[in-house]
């Protein structure tokens, strides 16, 4: 079964969906205008129940196919913020709103799910339910955990969860997914290095902690180069130096550092806190100095199941004509992965062509040509694993 014919007939509609959402941009749940418009549309569609304020501003609704025998659901997931970018397309459905911008394709995410409901239920050949899912604040606010911890999955008794993001580079409408890891965990650091400070001409009077924090970029760096194995993926990366001084004669008191670790694998992401945190003590120690460091834990690995992950890909075979199956993981991180620590599922690329800018780019744009594959995957998905 290739594109569907309906998504063919859908989709002018669905870009102009898509170009609303991309020119009014909203932020992490700040999502209001967005939720609206898609509980409105899926109660439009005619599905069977539509419930707001999911995780604050998440949007669900409920699709039974003619026959519910089965008594499976599945979910299927979009997610619906912007990032906080100023936008330079220069295109007609450019951002309207200064300092925020549909960078990652989220408003094309949405606008494929809507599409791919609205053909769910108009035809309903499924036995069983599909709950489409459409979550706020991916982009740093963990909105598919919110969802999650506000009952979503036990609520509708959700067996599996899938879901798809758009990949630059691959062209537009081709599919690529692997099992296992797919993309990173991310973690993020703060460092206060607390030494002494003083006049740079009397270096023997102070604890500098500007060469504290040298030797802490230096020594961070043997987390991934000694402590891992050097067959898995960690990244520890420090992005951030400041003093509380800017001249060029005084040795400051503090230097604060920030950065970020990102792994494909939980016990390697379990090893480098704890390596960072003996590094960042005994170093410290070391110069005379103090330093305080606060961890946080951000998106877990977003991690396919092996079974529903090929499911999954001879879904996006069957519509695209091919797919690559073991496409390389990507140290990115997706919140998605909160719903597959809790159910069995899968995460899907989606090509958005060969000469789209990266996401997170201010010349990036989703590209409306992948949107039939990308409706076609869904409704294929639900046809197939549901079936009537």
């Amino acid at each position: 079964m290739p594109i569907k014919n309906r998504f063919a007939e859908l989709h002018d509609e669905i870009v102009a969906w898509r170009r609303d959402f991309h020119e009014n941009p909203e932020l992490l749940y700040d999502v209001h205008r967005t939720a609206g418009l898609v509980a409105d549309r899926l109660r439009d569609f005619g599905c069977d129940e539509v419930v707001e304020g999911i995780g604050r501003t998440g949007v669900v609704g409920v699709i039974h196919g003619a026959q519910t025998a089965s008594g499976r659901v599945i979910g299927l997931r979009a997610d619906m913020d912007a990032l906080p970018m100023q936008e330079k397309t220069g295109l007609s459905h450019a951002s309207r709103t200064p300092g925020a911008m549909h960078a990652c394709g989220h408003d094309g995410h949405t606008s494929i799910l809507l599409g791919a409901a609205k053909y769910l239920a108009e035809t309903r050949r499924f036995d069983g339910t599909v709950v489409v899912i459409f979550q706020p604040a991916e982009e740093g606010g963990a909105g598919g955990l919110a969802m999650c911890e506000d009952g979503l999955l036990d609520r509708w008794n959700i067996e599996e969860v899938y879901g798809l993001h758009n990949m630059p580079g691959l062209p537009a409408g081709e599919f690529a997914i692997r099992p296992g890891a797919l993309l990173a965990s991310a973690d993020e650091f703060t460092i206060t290095v607390v030494g002494r400070g003083g006049h740079a001409a009397q270096p023997h009077t102070v604890i500098d902690p500007v060469v504290v924090a040298g030797h802490l970029i230096v020594a961070l760096q043997s987390v991934a180069s000694r402590s891992a194995d050097p067959v898995k993926s960690l990244v520890v990366s420090v992005c951030t130096l400041k003093s509380d001084t800017e001249s060029h004669n005084i040795i400051p008191g503090e230097v604060l550092l920030r950065g970020t670790v990102r792994s494909l694998d939980p016990d390697l992401r379990d090893l480098a806190e704890t390596r960072i945190h003996a590094i960042v003590a005994s170093t410290a120690e070391a110069f005379g100095a103090t330093a305080r460091i606060e961890y946080d834990r951000g998106y877990p690995v977003t991690m396919n199941a092996p079974g529903q992950t090929d499911f999954a890909a001879d879904v996006a075979e069957a519509v695209a004509g091919k797919v690559i199956r073991d496409a390389p993981p990507v140290l990115a991180a997706e919140d998605f992965a909160y719903m597959l620590e809790r159910r069995p599922g899968a995460y899907i690329m989606l090509g958005n062509g060969t000469d789209s800018a990266m996401v997170h780019h201010p010349a990036y744009d989703f590209n409306d040509e992948a949107i039939p594959a990308g409706c076609s995957w869904f409704a294929e998905l639900v046809e197939r694993r549901l079936p009537a």
